[in-house]
């Protein structure tokens, strides 16, 4: 009797490590050969975008990006300009945004 006793006392411990190794061996891919570990994925690098002037007027805004002159809203090169500002523009590149600043230029004293 008392070894009874003694057995269902343990009988939650044996359930636990049962059904906890029944989940590690059901997570596992069944067509991955053995002793297999897939690489990290690495993160994309950041493509490097040129912004070289901003032109706003009363019916437009202009942002010259690499060289070319893109509106609001247009895609290029895989990623959407979203908004443009007096000083910056904001790109979506692959769902996150950019933003990307005009240069300062350097201040001209007056020689007087």
């Amino acid at each position: 009797m008392a070894s009874f006793r003694l057995s269902l006392a343990w009988m939650p411990l044996v359930t636990a490590l049962l059904l906890v190794s029944a989940q590690s061996h059901a997570l596992q891919d069944p067509t991955r050969p053995s002793g297999f570990r897939s690489a990290p994925a690495e993160p994309t690098p950041a493509r490097a975008f040129d912004l070289a002037s901003i032109i706003i007027g009363a019916d437009r805004k202009v942002a010259v990006i690499n060289g070319r002159p893109r509106q609001e809203g247009q895609t290029f090169e895989g990623v959407r300009l979203r908004r443009i500002y007096p000083d910056r523009v904001e790109l979506i590149d692959q769902g996150r945004v950019r933003i990307l600043k005009l240069d300062t230029l350097p201040q001209v004293r007056s020689s007087q």
